[in-house]
């Protein structure tokens, strides 16, 4: 169910990707003539050209997921990586992540020093973390 909709999801983005284009060719091609104005087609391919090489340097980026990835710097960045505990989290102590001690609560038990557990929240410069389910 999760792949239809991530397909479903990039169906979308597609279509409003492209919408521009849509709109564009429908004006140039539809409502001008109907009321009298006649744009050459040369001017039409053209900027129907400059729309379309726009997505094709854009669409990677937005069909790629790039608006929902996840971050790369700042307390975000922090959840979902591993810890080793450093004093025992019971459930308070200290854990060291990228060569930096913090402080941590562990939600699921106590971890004892040298355990690895998993941060799954950042509050200011306190970092929730639970031990791994084995």
């Amino acid at each position: 169910m999760a792949g239809r909709s991530g397909i479903r999801g990039r169906i979308l983005k597609f279509i409003a990707l492209t919408a521009d284009e849509i709109i564009v060719a429908v004006v140039l091609l539809a409502v001008l003539p109907a009321v009298g104005i006649d744009v050459p087609l040369p001017i039409t391919g053209l900027i129907l050209g400059v729309l379309l090489i726009k997505d094709i340097l854009i669409a990677p980026y937005v069909l790629g997921g790039g608006l929902e990835k996840k971050p790369s710097t700042g307390a975000e960045a922090l959840i979902g990586r591993e810890a080793r505990v450093i004093e025992d989290l019971t459930p308070r102590g200290i854990v060291k992540l990228d060569g930096e001690l913090w402080r941590a609560e562990c939600v699921n038990g106590i971890a004892k020093a040298g355990e690895r557990v998993r941060v799954v929240e950042v509050e200011g410069t306190k970092l929730t973390v639970e031990r791994p389910a084995r």
